[in-house]
């Protein structure tokens, strides 16, 4: 590790942490470089749908990316008390046992996502972690007065996480004091906690925002996940102006009585080696010798098709044609993946669940059309196949299929029941919130009367479907500029 630091964040929450957390992973590596940080922990809430973005990203800019993610634990039993800690990947192995926690979280059957110690214990290796300060487990047990309980967690994990245990403190300051309230009152019991177990202490920021100076931005972005107002002091979460991405000096200085624990911080970093790799999709094997599978399929499908309907050119036309896709599919090693989706769908149209035609580039490929994928014969409309699948560009394939909303479950079970439910996966969307909603939505949380915040929204222009960016927006819109500058509250 060069630039020998004195200190590396080790809990920050990127835009994964949905609707919390608003670090962009992008300026990640710049900000690590602007306060010499040659790694950098992401630890979004509960997830880890930034992981291979962050990996890539990071180490390209010659950062080390620290897999991480705060988790919810259960510290009652089955209980619904579950407060966060944080686990770091040490290698591969942890990289794979994070991943498998997180799994644990979304696939539980309660309406709690937390995790319990058990699942700690059987998943934990190759792991550190950090206790989560005093909103973790045991700094809530500690402000509930339950030291007893606080110290035998504290030993249960220290079993778990043998040599891989941190208890972590943190220190928000507020206006006259180097503390948050919670803070303040758990502090010296942790401390005395971590020296009485023989357990190390390490600092961290609990980072939400980049600067000081996006704390009211952020705060606007909590209300709109809560949906609470700015001005509403009670019955909403709030952070601190100091939840966000501090200088290595201004870690040292706060925490100058303890510096074992800002020194901590860098033997943690030191301690993770792993970067998440990009890896080719894994796709079950369909049949024995796939690409023959998939050429008989095809001429037999393309046989039927050309029976029943007029030919837009002559039959050795379409043989050449998709000889010449075959080849292409089967160099490229795609077979499988049309066997499989041509599967699929003759399912759904066996039981009568209806299916799009087909759109997009798929719609180019005489092997869709064969096998039913699609319902458009490429030639009659003059689609090239180049643009579904191209040698000179290798990609995974991808076909856009619709299928009746009311019964495109049955599709999902049946996929599920051939292959194994734990082997098929949701694909999960992200949004943004783009200018024009984001305005609506700040107005709202601000209590702007609705009608001068649509008038406002209205003056941002489009650029197809989308929204321009609201810094050029109000360069280019001098009636949007002039609210700004009239009223600090519309700025």
């Amino acid at each position: 590790m060069t630039n020998d630091p004195k200190f590396i964040h080790l809990r920050v929450h990127t835009e994964y942490s949905l609707l919390e957390g608003a670090v962009q992973i992008k300026r990640l590596p710049g900000l690590c470089a602007e306060h010499s940080m040659p790694a950098v922990a992401v630890t979004d809430t509960n997830n880890m749908f930034g992981a291979l973005e962050f990996a890539s990203i990071a180490s390209a800019k010659g950062i080390q990316p620290i897999h991480g993610c705060q988790v919810s634990l259960a510290y009652e039993g089955e209980s619904a008390s579950s407060a966060p800690i944080v686990l770091l990947a040490q290698n591969r192995e942890g990289y794979g046992n994070l991943l498998k926690l997180n799994s644990c979280i979304y696939l539980k059957r309660n309406e709690v996502s937390s995790l319990a110690t058990d699942d700690l214990a059987k998943h934990g290796s190759g792991l550190i972690c950090l206790t989560g300060g005093s909103q973790g487990p045991i700094g809530r047990l500690t402000l509930d007065r339950r030291k007893g309980e606080a110290g035998v967690l504290l030993q249960k994990l220290a079993k778990i996480f043998d040599g891989r245990l941190y208890v972590e403190i943190q220190r928000h300051p507020s206006p006259g004091s180097s503390f948050t309230a919670n803070e303040s009152e758990v502090e010296s019991e942790m401390i005395s906690l971590a020296y009485r177990n023989g357990l190390p202490l390490v600092a961290t920021n609990d980072v939400h925002f980049v600067s000081r100076e996006r704390f009211a931005s952020h705060d606007a972005l909590l209300c709109i996940s809560d949906g609470a107002y700015v001005d509403q002091t009670v019955g909403r979460r709030k952070l601190t102006p100091e939840h966000y991405f501090k200088s290595q000096e201004e870690m040292a200085d706060l925490f100058r009585d303890l510096p074992e624990a800002i020194e901590n911080t860098v033997e943690i970093a030191r301690r993770c080696s792993y970067c998440a790799e990009k890896r080719s999709p894994i796709l079950p094997r369909f049949a024995e010798n796939e690409s023959e599978e998939l050429r008989r399929q095809a001429h037999t499908g393309l046989e039927e098709r050309l029976e029943v309907m007029t030919l837009a050119a002559e039959k050795p036309e379409y043989l050449k044609r998709l000889d010449y896709e075959l080849d292409v599919i089967t160099k490229m090693g795609f077979s499988g993946y049309f066997l499989i989706v041509a599967d699929f769908i003759k399912w759904a149209k066996q039981k009568d669940i209806p299916v799009g035609p087909g759109r997009g580039s798929g719609a180019g490929s005489l092997v869709a059309f064969a096998l039913t994928i699609t319902d458009l014969d490429p030639l009659r409309f003059n689609l090239l196949f180049e643009r579904f699948l191209n040698p000179e560009r290798v990609s995974m394939p991808d076909f856009d299929i619709d299928f009746c909303q009311d019964r495109r479950d049955e599709v999902i079970k049946y996929v599920q029941s051939k292959y194994g439910a734990e082997k098929v996966a949701h694909i999960i969307t992200f949004g943004g919130l783009l200018s024009r909603a984001a305005v609506r939505d700040i107005g709202r949380v601000m209590r702007v009367p609705y009608g001068e915040v649509d008038r406002l929204a209205k003056l941002i222009p489009r650029e197809g479907a989308k929204n321009v960016p609201i810094e050029l927006a109000l360069k280019n819109e001098p009636k949007l500029q002039d609210a700004a500058n009239s009223d600090p509250t519309i700025r």
